[in-house]
């Protein structure tokens, strides 16, 4: 029996903002869809906190099948 063999690839999305935490939805929605196009899928995503509650970078995690 064959097992299924993925690969993973990660990200670093940079937030805007003059202390961070500003998301571009657009920017962010053009990014996740490329990767979906390229066959992509998300599995995780997290901030890398800062103070007060900002965020510096978004880390996502994508895999797919080899």
């Amino acid at each position: 029996m064959l097992q299924t063999q993925w690969e993973y690839r990660t990200l670093k999305y940079k937030t805007g903002g003059f202390l961070g935490g500003k998301v571009n939805q657009e920017e962010l929605d053009e990014l996740l869809n490329s990767q979906g196009y390229e066959g992509w899928e998300l599995i995780s995503c997290f901030d890398t906190s800062m103070t007060q509650g900002q965020s510096k970078d978004l880390i996502m995690i994508f895999k797919r099948r080899v």
